[in-house]
């Protein structure tokens, strides 16, 4: 029976928010040491707090009235307030701990100890050496402004205050372009760049305003007003700005008019999408998914002088939009990257490397090979990809059938990455399946080791044997003797090099099904010819290394310079495990990962790497 003790929560299990260095500095304080007295009440009822950047004026003088320091003109300063971030910024602990209870406008006088100012036991802010550190002072504060800041670079250099909210929430990197109204001050409040008749245009990440600036429009959105403080090494000479004549700080006053989308796809300036037209919605939240149906206008364009235009789906294709799924290799892959980035009823401008373009598609006969492209594309609407709510077991079958079909085409093509997401997003969806009997429990738990098994064939193909073994392993755990799981890992064992493992799972294939020798006979020869050639390779490695007289250093593999010949495929034709109606896939050869450790143990031959079987069955 439950008491109300038992209902009371546990508070010893609860996590104390850890001590920041300022909450123990300030518990060094003591009765008297820090004193506060009010010369010109501020105005409101808020104070500042934790987060805030507060703007201030300082005089420090000798409890005699002698003027130590100050940022006052009258008083030796150079007339700029200074800016700090309370909870991130240094500060003396007297004023960590009095500002806070200043009003704006409050001039307020602080009558300090050693301890509260420079002269506290490892203060964080340094001072000259010529500073009476020692001694009682006094500090008269003009707290001018305080405000929420968002902190944009981690030295403190580069802050932002935001005036009004923009809309949306995307904001402008390199290399967008765009388009602000921009006007400058010094922090002693001299003008360093008026405001212009006209917006400034410029590019991000081409120097062509000061960094610091770039940094904090880069953090606005459209129609957003903001005040960027940058200050230090952010304040760079540009076109914008040139002569800062020892200017330390700048406010900025920035109102961010527009800015037009352009993306360096790769990140390597050569698939850039620079968009025309905006669309409708929000990037990237109502871009297309993977597997939606998408319906665009595109104009093709060669990258020659001419600028030759070789296909207009609105001339060429009787004015009907090009349409297609997306992550099904249909067109060609620079093509569907961007348009996976563009909105409903945007207009872009794609200019693609000849790789992405239709070095590895089917090219049309007006373009020539290594032909760079430019595309210019209109997404005029996409269908989400549907799910299987409401489906049944049958309908849901169905469609497995399909998608597994659409992935095994993208295998075949050698489009392994797009091939494995289609299996996995069935192994994803089959989470939320339940089947209702024994013959659909069975037909599920066979289709999904299928679909484990061809992930697999994905990521041998793509060189990830560990990643592989791993999906066998999936199979594997569930039920040990699944003769196709044991081919398929012990292929991707052979593959990384470990002929033990490989050899067990093969010879283990054998003794569950008779019918499969053929095909495990060919790779176990297949096995013997790689591990006697990884051992010749070894041999030839160390040939000599221990022929000389002590004190002589040899050199191991001396004059082997040449690469091993990729083996001709004269393998026997194996077995093919799959049903009579499933068909072999080509496979490309997988690449030839060998790699030599120097060592005397025989179990080195776990560490090379070998080929693989020159061809893979999807299942």
């Amino acid at each position: 029976m439950a008491t109300d003790e038992d209902r009371l929560p546990d508070y010893k299990t609860q996590k104390k928010k850890p001590t920041s260095d300022e909450d123990k500095r300030k518990k060094k304080i003591v009765p008297g040491s820090l004193m506060k007295a009010v010369i010109r009440p501020g105005g409101g009822e808020v104070t500042p707090t934790d987060g805030d950047q507060v703007i201030y004026h300082c005089t420090i003088r000798t409890l005699d009235g002698v003027v130590i320091q100050s940022t006052r003109r009258e008083f030796g300063g150079n007339g700029a307030p200074i800016r700090h971030v309370l909870g991130k910024s240094k500060m003396i602990l007297g004023l960590l701990e009095g500002i806070p209870t200043m009003l704006t406008g409050e001039v307020a006088m602080f009558k300090m100890k050693p301890e509260m100012h420079y002269g506290e036991e490892d203060c964080p802010v340094s001072v000259d050496d010529r500073f009476p550190k020692d001694s009682e002072l006094h500090f008269e504060i003009e707290l001018i402004d305080f405000s929420k800041v968002k902190v944009i670079s981690e030295d403190l250099g580069v802050l932002k205050k935001v005036i009004d909210e923009g809309q949306g929430w995307e904001t402008p990197r390199e290399p967008y372009e765009v388009k602000a109204w921009i006007s400058a001050r010094s922090g002693e409040g001299k003008m360093v760049l008026s405001r212009a008749k006209q917006p400034v245009h410029f590019t991000l990440g081409k120097s062509e305003i000061p960094k610091g600036l770039e940094m904090g429009i880069g953090t606005m959105s459209r129609g957003e007003k903001a005040v960027i403080y940058v200050t230090g090494q952010h304040i760079t000479e540009t076109p914008l700005i040139s002569a800062l004549g020892g200017v330390e700080e700048i406010y900025f006053e920035v109102e961010l008019v527009h800015f037009v989308q352009v993306r360096d796809v790769l990140g390597d300036g050569r698939l850039i999408k620079r968009r025309i037209r905006d669309g409708r919605g929000e990037f990237p939240m109502d871009c297309p998914l993977h597997d939606s149906l998408l319906r665009v206008h595109y104009k093709g364009i060669l990258l020659n002088g001419a600028k030759t235009v070789f296909y207009d789906t609105k001339v060429d294709n009787h004015g009907q939009p090009l349409e297609f799924s997306s992550g099904e290799g249909l067109v060609p892959e620079g093509f569907e990257m961007c348009v996976r980035l563009m909105l409903p009823g945007e207009l872009a401008l794609v200019t693609c490397p000849h790789e992405y373009a239709y070095d590895k598609f089917q090219r049309p006969a007006n373009v020539p090979e290594g032909a760079h492209i430019q595309w210019e594309i209109e997404l005029l609407e996409f269908e989400m990809p549907k799910d299987w709510t409401g489906f049944n077991f049958r309908q849901i079958m169905e469609d497995v059938e399909k998608i597994k079909g659409t992935g095994n085409r993208l295998f075949k093509e050698g489009k392994y990455q797009l091939a494995k997401a289609k299996y996995e997003k069935v192994l994803r969806e089959f989470k939320h399946v339940n089947p209702q009997d024994d013959d659909e429990g069975k037909e599920f738990s066979d289709t999904r080791n299928l679909l484990h098994l061809n992930v697999a064939a994905c990521f041998l193909k793509m060189g990830d044997c560990r990643k592989s073994i791993e999906e066998c392993n999936k199979v594997l755990d569930a039920n040990p003797i699944h003769v196709k799981a044991l081919y398929r890992r012990g292929m991707a064992y052979m593959t990384a090099g470990d002929f033990e493992e490989a050899r067990n799972d093969l010879n283990k294939m054998m003794s569950i099904d008779k019918s499969s020798e053929p095909t495990a006979k060919a790779a176990l020869l297949k096995l013997k010819k790689e591990e006697q050639e990884v051992h010749r390779r070894a041999s030839y490695q160390f040939k000599g290394l221990f022929d000389k007289n002590p004190g002589e250093i040899s050199e191991a593999g001396v004059g082997e310079r040449e690469e091993i010949a990729t083996e001709n495929n004269n393998d026997e034709h194996h077995h093919d495990l799959v049903n009579n109606n499933e068909q072999d896939i080509e496979q490309v050869a997988a690449p030839t990962r060998l790699s030599f450790m120097l060592g005397l143990l025989p179990k080195v031959k776990r560490l090379f790497t070998a080929v693989g079987l020159n061809r893979c069955t999807i299942l």
